[in-house]
């Protein structure tokens, strides 16, 4: 049994047991949250499709951590022109793990 869920403006496939990396979620650590956001849901071959979303579905999921990625380096520069820029960016995220997918079907 899978699903697909939205959070962050980012879709992600998961199932349950799984842990995944989303963007930065305001709840502490520890804390259950419910991801009512859910595309679509197959469950033992059957496929429910949401128009945008499945209703009566929901994923509960675990926040177990919030974190920075890995630092990006963004360079930019201009031949002959003596323009450069190098600039770092490191992207907050939250590391939760899907307990249970709800599903009315």
């Amino acid at each position: 049994m899978f699903a697909i869920i939205e959070t962050g403006g980012k879709q992600f496939r998961v199932s349950e047991g799984q842990s995944i990396k989303v963007e930065k979620l305001d709840d502490t650590n520890g804390k259950d949250i419910t991801i009512d956001h859910v595309l679509m849901i197959s469950k033992e071959g059957n496929v429910v499709v949401g128009s945008p979303y499945v209703a009566g579905a929901s994923v509960k999921a675990e926040i177990l951590a919030s974190n920075k990625h890995k630092k990006v380096l963004v360079f930019k520069m201009k031949t002959r022109k003596n323009y450069k820029r190098l600039r770092g960016h490191r992207q907050h995220y939250s590391l939760i793990k899907v307990n249970q997918i709800i599903s009315n079907n």
